[in-house]
């Protein structure tokens, strides 16, 4: 840009006008003002002469200069004046290609990148230049062919981050071929400042396909902080906090979210002046950790600022016991020494100092454990064989070591049968050599382990050759004879070893693999099948475990539904997956059990873009920082200005004002005067009327009220959910309410109501201090909110609970005393305030409706000492009550509940009816004078 100045003109070449000003000026200072205008009364002549008064031969000089600066306004404001324009780039004159970095490390300053491509592609559109406009992230899927601007404008107002990186190398073919048919004009790249992990093989590829065309890349953009490498060790939870190169920010704070998206710890993470990498420590005891579901950066709102935590990642509760009796004389003898230092790094250790397995097995599984170690235990007491089956099919996984006890002969938790006796290789007597491991099938949970050729077994147990052993082999030898069984015991698991766990028989204690193979194990202790199992054809064995995508993240790190062309997964393929454009990072199996894939992987870093390979013929250029402003309005409005006080400037001088009578000036002072009453005095009181009419109207009529947020639509739905409510109530109880009334907390009076319901709406601004003040007086004094997220149908299903509207409703309660919630429980008054209920549909069926929590009253009888007899001061719900409740003026229905069941609208007008009984009447139903009543609606 050519000045000191930061201003431009869209039309510069209006500016020419301003040459006109000399010729303007000249016929302004020749042209006369318009005389002046005397009456000329014959009687009179002498006396209303003015011997003085002359008319000027030309204009006065400051209507002159107040003409010409009116004129030199217009033709600036004609110009399209745009003060800090943004910095233009070379369109060359063919076709523009326009690469935009769409992966998840734009997130932060995703608006940044869209403004500016957007007024680039404006300019192309006025200008008729086509356009080849390219997302990086998206893939050689996308269309790669020059159309007209208006339709990349369209593709750009739809392109949202990613949840991979960018993989710019994918478009390289295509680009290539699209370069083939018709060369770039210009090639633009609003870059993410990232370079990705195929190096800089892209750039290099760009400067050979754009040719002679000049190439503009922009950076500059705030990458956000990364989360890798998480680790639940013994003392904490640990995660990697990893930043850009380029950005100086040196500090941030990460927290950890339970299911229900719960916060349960927050730490605040400092780097090092020449480190890009930082660890955000979680110390707190293990119980506590293990309900850990997410871990995120507070405020990038990206996803790779994520961390998702399954069921693999918890530390579980480990109990060792050996048959052996010499444990604690010789412990580099015993097969504990070897569990303990393998176990102990990601699991906590219990342990049982009594002989009597009688008496040491329910002692240990008393404490809770995820996983119980037998090493070389031969057979159990039937007492204790008893409780481990119970244990087991209750879900718990048992682990056995063999050695010269269970080669005796052992009990009926076993997963196979074994032979008796044991099989010694490399012996003087034996024609076998010692055997190493084979490579594990793609069935067994340590499909992916690379085995150590130095691991061999020189003793085994062997089992009984049967049809289903293969079925029920994880690890087996050269020869074929297994090394780890396993098999299903309701919904637990026993698994064997055919070897000790310590180095008497093999050194597969000592090498690495042992270690990675117990973490396997325990990784599919105490969790749920992950997904349906695929089945062979012919035998009907078991094959893979299938993980269907459950919920993925977005490009900003939130829960969606997955995309229809994403494929499931097998259980190896999972375990190899890294997050990308095919396998996107989220939880993968169902409801029941599933398993994360994050984006960040331990080895990953980010890394400067490398412009290397684009320095002879790239122009580099920072994003806009400032917003431009559009300066011709400021400039009409001056010269609309300046117009007014020439036509007052006119007047004056033709001596209009003289022609005024003086009581024309009293007759229009009066008025003003009137008006200015009328304007003023009135309006405290035409308020104070008003408010006093809905006093009074609300206090006549019993009214249910809903909160306005400020949307049209949410506030209509609204209204005619709770008229739909109200006329039902009408039809159905003694009740006959008032029309609903609409309700601003920052200035209504809420005393009026008893029940005020409350839809979230995630645009709208939280209130302020005194409003919240006044919302705590309002549920201590007895009222109860109804607070309705209305989002259950885009809320992740696992409960994460991070939907916008969630957050916003966070956000209000933090600063109100709120006690603690529970779903309605079966026996609450709720349930029977007018009709008999067990559930609280809306337009959503699977949303629980939460209330006061009754766990700390003692007995029954025990009231809260709070007013409102009983009644919670806050029920929260995101069934979308109002939607299900919402009729027309006919009585028809405006929304379909979800499904679309008559039976849930009719249950949601009765859940409607028991709130509104509810804040009502209080906890009078809960009376020991209603049993016989609600005994016999109930039928017995």
């Amino acid at each position: 840009m050519a000045g000191f100045l930061p201003l431009a003109f869209a039309t510069p070449w209006l500016l020419g006008a301003l040459l006109l000003l000399p010729a303007i000026w000249w016929l302004l200072r020749l042209t006369p003002p318009r005389p002046q205008e005397i009456d000329f009364p014959p009687t009179r002549l002498l006396l209303d002469i003015d011997k003085h008064e002359e008319t000027p031969q030309r204009s006065p000089w400051w209507l002159t200069l107040l003409r010409l600066t009116l004129a030199a306004l217009l033709i600036l404001a004609l110009a399209g004046p745009i003060w800090r324009p943004a910095e233009e780039v070379a369109s060359g004159e063919g076709t523009m290609w326009m690469l935009m970095d769409n992966g998840w490390t734009s997130a932060r300053d995703w608006t940044t990148q869209v403004e500016t491509a957007e007024r680039l592609l404006s300019l192309a559109e006025a200008a008729g230049q086509p356009v080849l406009f390219a997302a990086t992230a998206d893939g050689p899927g996308q269309p790669l062919t020059p159309t007209d601007a208006t339709t990349a404008l369209e593709r750009l107002r739809a392109l949202e981050p990613r949840a991979w990186p960018s993989k710019r190398s994918e478009l390289t073919t295509a680009l290539r071929k699209s370069a083939s048919a018709v060369r770039p004009g210009a090639v633009v790249w609003l870059s993410d400042g990232t370079q990705s992990s195929e190096g800089a093989s892209f750039q290099t590829d760009l400067a050979n396909i754009a040719g002679g065309a000049p190439v503009t890349i922009y950076s500059g953009i705030e990458t956000p902080f990364a989360l890798k490498a998480i680790s639940n060790d013994a003392d904490a939870l640990t995660v990697s906090v990893l930043r850009h190169p380029d950005s100086d920010r040196n500090a941030v704070t990460v927290r950890a979210l339970d299911l229900r998206g719960l916060m349960l710890g927050q730490t605040d993470v400092s780097f090092d002046t020449d480190s890009h990498l930082a660890e955000a420590r979680f110390e707190m005891p293990s119980e506590l950790r293990n309900d850990i579901a997410r871990v995120e950066v507070v405020g990038e709102n990206a996803a790779g600022a994520v961390q998702l935590v399954d069921d693999s990642w918890r530390r579980r509760s480990v109990g060792l016991l050996s048959g052996q009796s010499g444990d604690l004389a010789q412990p580099l003898l015993s097969p504990l020494y070897y569990l303990q230092r393998a176990l102990g790094p990601f699991s906590d250790i219990r342990l049982s100092r009594n002989g009597d397995l009688g008496v040491a097995v329910p002692e240990l599984l008393d404490q809770g454990l995820s996983v119980l170690v037998l090493a070389d235990v031969g057979r159990l007491p039937d007492s204790a064989v008893a409780a481990l089956s119970d244990w087991i099919e209750g879900g718990g996984m048992l682990v056995r070591f063999a050695g010269p006890r269970t080669a005796g002969g052992t009990d009926e938790l076993i997963p196979v049968t074994l032979r008796a006796g044991d099989r010694s290789l490399g012996g003087s007597l034996s024609w076998k050599q010692p055997q190493k491991l084979a490579d594990f099938s793609a069935s067994s949970p340590f499909a992916g382990l690379k085995v150590p050729p130095e691991v061999t077994v020189n003793r085994q147990v062997l089992a009984d050759p049967t049809a289903d052993l293969p079925d029920r082999t994880w690890a087996m030898l050269e020869d074929g004879t297994p090394l780890v069984t396993a098999d299903r015991l309701g919904r637990g698991t026993i698994v064997l070893f055919h070897v000790t766990a310590d180095s008497a028989w093999s050194n597969l204690p000592l090498s690495g693999i042992f270690l990675d193979m117990l973490r396997r194990i325990l990784a599919v202790s105490n969790t749920a099948e992950p997904a349906t199992q695929g089945t062979d054809a012919e035998t009907g064995a078991i094959t893979q475990s299938i993980l269907p995508p459950l919920r993925l993240l977005d490009g900003y790190g939130r829960f969606g539904s997955p995309a229809a062309d994403v494929p499931p997964m097998t259980d190896l393929a999972f375990r190899e997956a890294s997050a990308g454009r095919k396998s996107p990072p989220g939880l993968y199996g169902n409801d029941d059990g599933f398993r994360a894939l994050n984006l960040m992987r331990p080895d990953d870093e980010l890394e400067q873009l490398d412009f290397s390979p684009l320095e002879d013929i790239a122009t580099l250029q920072p994003y806009p920082t400032n917003d431009t402003l559009d300066l011709r309005a400021a400039f009409f409005a001056l010269a609309f200005g300046l117009l007014i006080l020439d036509a007052i400037a006119v007047i004056l001088l033709a001596g209009g004002l003289s022609r005024l009578r003086m009581r024309q000036v009293t007759a229009g002072a009066a008025v003003i005067l009137i008006l200015g009453s009328v304007l003023h005095a009135p309006d405290a009181k035409a308020q104070s009327n008003s408010d006093d009419l809905r006093a009074l109207e609300a206090s006549q009529e019993t009214h249910l009220a809903y909160v306005l947020t400020g949307t049209p639509d949410v506030d209509d739905t609204s209204a005619a959910g709770l008229f739909g409510l109200s006329q039902f109530l009408a039809e159905r109880t003694a009740l006959e309410p008032g029309a609903p009334m609409g309700v601003d907390i920052a200035r209504d009076e809420l005393a009026f109501f008893s029940l005020l319901y409350w839809p979230i709406e995630p645009t709208a601004d939280k209130p302020d201090d005194r409003t919240m003040a006044r919302i705590d007086t309002f549920m201590r004094n007895g009222g109860t909110i109804l607070f309705d997220t209305r989002d259950h149908i885009s809320a992740a299903t696992t409960g994460f609970g991070t939907t916008p509207a969630t957050l916003k409703l966070r956000e209000i309660l933090e600063d109100l005393d709120i006690p603690p919630l529970e779903p309605v429980p079966i026996d609450h008054v709720l349930t029977k305030a007018f009709y008999i209920l067990d559930t609280f549909p809306g337009r959503y069926a699977t949303s629980p409706l939460w209330v006061e929590s009754l766990e700390q009253r003692v007995a029954t009888s025990e009231r809260p000492v709070r007013a409102g007899d009983g009644v919670s001061p806050v029920m929260i719900t995101a069934n979308d009550f109002a939607a299900a409740w919402a009729i027309d003026s006919t009585g028809s229905f405006l929304f379909p509940t979800i499904p679309d069941d008559p039976v849930q609208r009719d249950y949601a007008f009765r859940a409607g009816v028991n709130m509104v009984m509810y804040s009502l009447t209080g906890n009078y139903k809960a009376d020991q004078v209603h049993i016989p009543a609600l005994l016999e609606r109930l039928g017995q």
